[in-house]
């Protein structure tokens, strides 16, 4: 993008009290964004929604200001994407209010269209971490990138097993990059951030600090990245009902892990199963339901693939390629791999529980395609 062209966005961005929807109003009304900056005060206050106040909140913002943030970013090799920028995800572009600049720390990837996210409450109990981890590896494995919030709790243990796998995995924060939060994730952040692993994403200008406030609205673009969003773990009032609310409203598919009936920490989750949310149990629940999503809105994604996915030890590698051209039976497959039956019988059962396999009748085993 034109140094100039993002230069405008931040004189916008960087305003107090112009959000992702007033932004979008400035564009509608002057047709673009350096039309829009040139424009002025008695301009900006004809724009449906802007006051006096956010008006000179504009005019304040200066060339120093934008200098700075610029410069920021590059010392701390943060990415700066607008809503014109040819490398700005496109599923976001989908939502009612895409953020008019995100700032990337890491690196974000075409494949990454194709994701889900898990998220879930920061207080939860060890079955929630667990598959949450869980389920951030199966994902992975599948070829999903997985999205969550970087919170403690649930969302940690997604980002860990992701990484776990090793798969890809993008935290979208609720302050400015220039802060850590929660202190404890910083080795977290650095390795999704530094090893090519994925990325630390957020629409706040860099020295954001981290306030409440801030937390919801970035639950949007949790559920925006996303072609599904499985909440693990909450409370009645836990902040991912939010997201599972914003995912709705998105069209995005909502997914909810069943928890005990008696657990105050799963009463959230259960009671979107009870108003009709999809129950996952399996990794299956997930992509069966995805499947279509993802062709609407992953097209730039390479078509489904025969590639061998990354964490399948040999033997495992061999016998998905053998299914390569088509379903085999258990029979078939010894002999084609010259493998005893008995380890051909538990590779397969794994694959089968690792997402890549499906049985079919008479112990007929067929390799699921997924995009990568």
């Amino acid at each position: 993008m034109p140094a100039e062209q993002l230069r405008a966005y931040l004189k916008f961005h960087l305003a107090d009290g112009v959000g992702a929807v007033r932004m979008r109003a400035i564009l509608e009304a002057f047709g673009d964004v350096q039309s829009a900056a040139r424009a002025g005060r008695e301009a900006w206050l004809r724009v449906e929604g802007i006051g006096a106040k956010t008006a000179d909140a504009i005019a304040a913002v200066s060339d120093r200001q934008i200098d700075e943030e610029l410069t920021l970013a590059e010392e701390m090799n943060v990415s700066l994407l607008a809503l014109d920028d040819p490398d700005y995800p496109p599923a976001i572009k989908t939502i009612h209010d895409p953020p008019a600049v995100l700032y990337v720390r890491g690196r974000l990837e075409k494949t990454d269209a194709v994701a889900s996210a898990i998220v879930g409450s920061r207080r939860c109990t060890h079955y929630g971490l667990e598959q949450a981890e869980r389920f951030g590896q199966l994902l992975a494995r599948s070829g999903f990138t997985v999205i969550s919030g970087g919170a403690r709790g649930i969302d940690t243990a997604a980002h860990r097993g992701a990484l776990s796998v090793p798969g890809r995995t993008i935290a979208v924060m609720g302050c400015g990059l220039s802060h850590i939060y929660p202190p404890e994730n910083r080795d977290l952040f650095e390795q999704i951030a530094s090893d090519g692993r994925g990325a630390l994403v957020s629409e706040l200008p860099l020295r954001t600090a981290v306030l409440p406030g801030n937390f919801p609205t970035r639950n949007r673009i949790i559920s925006g990245l996303s072609l599904g969003v499985l909440i693990v773990e909450a409370a009645l009032k836990s902040g991912s009902l939010l997201t599972a609310r914003d995912a709705a409203e998105q069209g995005r598919s909502v997914f909810a892990l069943p928890g005990r009936v008696d657990s105050p920490l799963s009463q959230g989750t259960n009671e979107l199963i009870r108003t009709g949310v999809t129950l996952v149990q399996t990794l299956d629940d997930i992509l069966e339901d995805l499947g279509t999503v993802g062709e609407k809105l992953a097209e730039e994604t390479p078509a489904p693939s025969n590639a061998i996915p990354a964490g399948l030890d040999d033997t495992e590698q061999s016998l998905l390629s053998a299914l390569s051209d088509g379903p085999l039976s258990l029979d078939e497959l010894v002999r084609r791999t010259d493998l005893p039956s008995p380890k051909v019988t538990a590779c397969m059962t794994m694959l089968v529980l690792k997402g890549h396999v499906a049985q079919q009748p008479g112990s007929v085993f067929a390799r699921k395609r997924r995009p990568r």
